[in-house]
């Protein structure tokens, strides 16, 4: 099961964030502080919640603006919908009853304020109701009567059903429990027709089928229920110790009564990933006293020390491959910061040793270096039983890391990704890749009483929401300006992530290679590539232009200073790799065929019909024509979605010839 969409309702500061989509593998939300990030998560946990997580608290949860309504009596918690989610259960066909094998089909569940929980599947047609078998019930009814012989004391077929359906009005549904009474009389029936008589027969088949899908249904339901990821949260607060009594922990374990729930929780997840507890690393620790001098019992205790030790000695190794990744991605440095548990006595310890072989305890190095030690430990514990099944909820992850440190660690949420679909929250412009606007969500609060939003696109009315994005993309432009000696400037985000996306798939095809030496710079707009182009050029590096080829492409290649700054063979133009004559042809039309598909099928915009008739006519005229409140974004978004899981001969034969040569200009005019 993957899950597709969301919404937030009637959580805290949360009225309705609107549904919005999630990706496949990591969903990205930004957003200023108090925007609500953090409330989206928390809600969503709920879904599907694991074991030992609080439910709902209408008095704490709830809008504290309305909860006068829950006193008053007007608003029952127990119907308050709070989180929603939507999954794709494409995978999980094959194991549903036949009559529910429906492509497309989704399975949504919501949790409620009070707790409760529903579900049910989505894009099956229509439940049925008594109306829709009443006539075909009787008339079946009435046969079976013709075909009984009449006995004293033998009840007809008809005054069977009579009794079933007592009560049963022409709207109410054919819910399980009225299927389930049908069945039986349904059963009895095959014996009694006429087998020769084709209309009763198929009647009866037909009357079998209906009633069945309820039942077929409700068995969907039981499947995908127990199929359901759990929600899994991870706090950014969650630390492990650098030093543990084992013996004062393994009694607040038993007490039940925890010191400080986010050094504990840590803590017994150290002890969790190690494979012991509290109490029997403290027993072991007690050496010399719990052995009474004999040598089966003393060879006993030599094993369960080794254990202890070997386990140690695996979980400090596990966890320092994985700190080293990010930490210390420099594989000159291989030999630096090695992370070990220690036992001594009663006393667990974390240090590190650095590349002299000094050794230090965890607390003595930085907040970033804790955090991240701490998420492996709490990761890896978790991941023996509650990952198997889950979606990971990241809560501002990485929030101690340098900034440098960040943009490594985006890495290794992509690589836990892989595994687990994931959705993150985070401002900070290093955790979001200048590839990854995409799988971007904004999340802002503009006004309280409207409360937190979630926007698909990247647009929101608080500058502040933006900020990360802004600052990941000019951090990104200040890396690669000035410092490429081979840039290509397109004229928008939305025509980067075509180039890079449609090139991604020529490459792994051997068709076409852009050289991967070229930085890609988006200009925003066609009116400033030539400012770009200026710069760049003056910096003595080599630069060439992608314009397309409508009014504002068309300005913007006509600019003297342009012209001279590149001359013309490196100002290249849409309408030049193309096939058809496209009038204003944009980038866009490069992937005319494959861009109709995608719309259909990623966002149910249907134009293919329009296209065929008017090929002559740019496709984005058509769409923005066609689809009301058309995005430019969210077709690019869709398109980049789809690549990922496509290859390159899915894009038709024209389009590849179109990028091929689209490509091979771009080499030749900035070799």
């Amino acid at each position: 099961m993957k899950l597709i969409k969301a919404r937030v309702q009637n959580y805290r500061s949360i009225r309705d964030t609107g549904e919005f989509e999630v990706e496949d593998l990591k969903t990205i939300m930004v957003g200023p502080n108090e925007a609500g990030k953090s409330a989206i998560l928390q809600a969503l946990q709920q879904t599907n919640r694991p074991e030992g997580v609080s439910g709902f608290d209408s008095l704490r949860d709830y809008p504290r603006k309305l909860l006068n309504k829950i006193d008053q009596g007007e608003v029952d918690p127990k119907n308050v919908p709070v989180a929603t989610v939507w999954f794709s259960v494409e995978d999980d066909l094959p194991d549903l009853p036949p009559s529910v094998q429906i492509e497309g089909l989704q399975y949504t569940r919501t949790r409620y304020l009070g707790n409760r929980a529903t579900h049910e599947l989505i894009g099956l047609p229509p439940q049925k109701k008594y109306s829709d078998i009443e006539n075909d019930l009787l008339r079946l009814a009435k046969h079976l009567d013709s075909q009984t012989p009449s006995e004293e004391g033998a009840t007809l077929p008809s005054k069977k059903l009579d009794a079933i359906i007592s009560g049963w009005q022409q709207f109410y549904f054919i819910t399980e429990e009225r299927a389930a009474a049908l069945q039986p009389w349904l059963q009895e029936a095959i014996v009694i027709v006429d087998e020769d008589d084709t209309k009763e027969n198929e009647r009866l088949g037909r009357l079998r089928a209906m009633v069945q899908e309820p039942m077929d249904r409700s068995q969907a339901l039981k499947i995908l229920d127990s199929r359901t990821p759990k929600f899994v949260l991870f706090s950014n607060y969650f630390r492990v110790r650098p030093i543990i009594h084992l013996a004062k922990l393994a009694q607040r374990v038993a007490s039940g009564v925890l010191e400080d729930d986010s050094y504990d929780y840590g803590n017994m997840c150290l002890l969790k990933l190690l494979g012991l507890n509290a109490d029997e690393l403290s027993k072991l620790g007690k050496a010399g006293v719990s052995p009474n001098g004999q040598i089966v019992e003393l060879d006993t205790f030599r094993d369960e020390l080794d254990k202890r030790d070997y386990r140690l000695n695996s979980a400090s190794i596990m966890l320092t491959d994985s700190i080293r990744e990010v930490w210390n991605p420099n594989p000159n440095r291989a030999e630096a910061d090695r992370l070990r548990i220690k036992a001594d006595g009663q006393y667990l310890k974390v240090v590190v040793e650095d590349e002299l072989g000094v050794e230090v305890e965890l607390d003595q190095r930085s907040e970033g270096f804790q955090w991240l030690v701490s998420f492996f430990v709490v990761f890896f514990a978790e991941a023996q039983d509650k990952h198997d099944n889950a979606i990971l909820l990241l809560d501002e992850p990485g929030l101690h890391l340098h900034g440098l440190k960040q943009r490594d660690f985006r890495e290794t949420v992509s690589k836990l990704a892989e595994k687990n679909q994931t959705l993150f929250t985070t401002h900070s412009p290093f955790l979001v890749g200048p590839d990854e606007l995409d799988l971007v969500r904004v999340v802002e609060m503009t006004d309280r009483n409207e409360g937190t939003k979630v926007h698909t696109s990247v647009t929101a009315n608080d500058p502040a929401a933006l900020l990360p994005l802004q600052e990941a993309l000019g951090y990104d432009l200040a890396q690669s300006l000035f410092t490429q000696k081979q840039n290509l400037i397109l004229e928008g985000l939305t025509d980067y992530w075509y180039v890079e996306a449609v090139s991604e798939l020529l490459r792994e095809a051997n068709d076409a290679n852009l050289n991967q030496k070229i930085a890609m710079v988006p200009a925003n707009t066609a009116g400033k590539v030539v400012y770009f182009a200026t710069i760049l050029h003056a910096q003595g590096l080599k630069v060439a232009a992608l314009l397309d080829s409508d009014n504002a492409g068309n300005q913007a290649a006509e600019q003297d200073t342009l012209v001279h700054t590149l001359g013309n063979k490196a100002i290249l133009r849409t309408k030049d790799f193309l096939t058809d004559d496209i009038k204003a042809a944009e980038v866009e039309d490069l992937l005319r065929d494959t861009l109709a598909s995608v719309a259909k099928t990623e966002l149910g915009w249907d134009i293919a019909a329009t296209a065929e008739a008017q090929k002559q006519r740019p496709i984005v005229s058509i769409f923005e024509s066609e689809i009301k409140d058309f995005s430019k974004y969210r077709l690019a978004k869709a398109f980049v979605k789809w690549s990922r899981d496509h290859v390159a001969s899915d894009l038709s034969n024209r389009e590849r010839e179109q990028w091929k040569q689209l490509i091979s200009s771009v080499n030749t005019a900035l070799k």
